[in-house]
């Protein structure tokens, strides 16, 4: 009979934390879908066509560049030679 009831009690736990998960996944996803509607709503308003490759590729655009060392470019040939150096 105690073992029955800690089973009991343990299935109700975990179905408490699995409903409380699904209910933050459900927030979660209405407000995305609220947040979309808002940047389409700006969007139309503006003038502007919305999509979401054109709206991250505006996004990439604004993002400050990172530090280029003069013009040295990296090739993606393979390393030949390299020095390793035990850390102690």
């Amino acid at each position: 009979m105690k073992d029955t009831i800690s089973r009991f009690l343990r299935l109700a736990v975990l179905a408490v934390l699995a409903l409380v998960g699904m209910g933050m996944a459900l927030i979660f996803m209405v407000s995305t879908a609220i947040a979309v509607g808002v940047l389409y709503i700006v969007a139309r308003l503006r003038g502007q066509p919305f999509g979401i490759r054109t709206y991250w590729a505006r996004r990439q655009a604004a993002r400050p560049k990172p530090f280029q060392y003069g013009k040295q470019h990296f090739s993606n040939q393979d390393a030949i030679d390299v020095e390793v150096r035990e850390v102690r």
